[in-house]
């Protein structure tokens, strides 16, 4: 099942790549989240890894993306090239999944990362359409390009009102 000749991906460094991958999409599995951003360009596929200290102490942080660093070794060889991907380990699930289990988590994140139509997770937890305009009572002018989501409530006495919120 192992492939000797597995070879690493090239390894994100910066951290503005690890914040564009932040802003793109993400997939959350029950050993890690995986984030994937579309650099826009041909050059082969990149790959974080991070850990915080909710995972435990260096040594289990260490064990945890060792853990990581192997199943991408493993799974990411399929990968799209001009894509960015970080998988940002759990903590306790990390460590303690089966190995093949967290094999199986990523080619399934990486599959449904890459649907065809998928919106970024962010922009799929917004129900109402999003409306280019100032954030009402923010003082800025109307020249401000924020995002703001219309907002709709019903009134004790039946009435529905709305408005503008960020």
């Amino acid at each position: 099942m192992s492939r000797p000749g597995a070879k690493m991906p090239q390894v994100i460094a910066k951290r503005a790549d690890f914040l564009a991958a932040a802003r793109a999409r993400r997939q959350g599995m029950p050993g890690f989240l995986l984030q994937a951003r579309d650099r826009g360009d041909d050059s082969p596929a990149r790959i974080g890894f991070t850990c915080s200290k909710k995972i435990g102490n260096a040594v289990a942080r260490n064990r945890a993306k060792r853990r990581l660093r192997e199943i991408a070794r493993l799974g990411l060889q399929d990968a799209r090239p001009g894509w960015d991907y970080v998988l940002i380990g759990r903590p306790q699930a990390t460590i303690d999944r089966a190995f093949d289990d967290l094999r199986r988590d990523l080619a399934t994140a990486l599959r449904k990362i890459h649907q065809l139509g998928r919106w970024p997770a962010l922009s799929l937890c917004r129900s109402a359409p999003t409306v280019w305009g100032p954030r009402p009572g923010s003082g800025m002018g109307a020249g401000s390009r924020r995002p703001v989501r219309p907002m709709r409530w019903r009134h004790w006495d039946g009435m529905v009102h709305s408005a503008a919120r960020g």
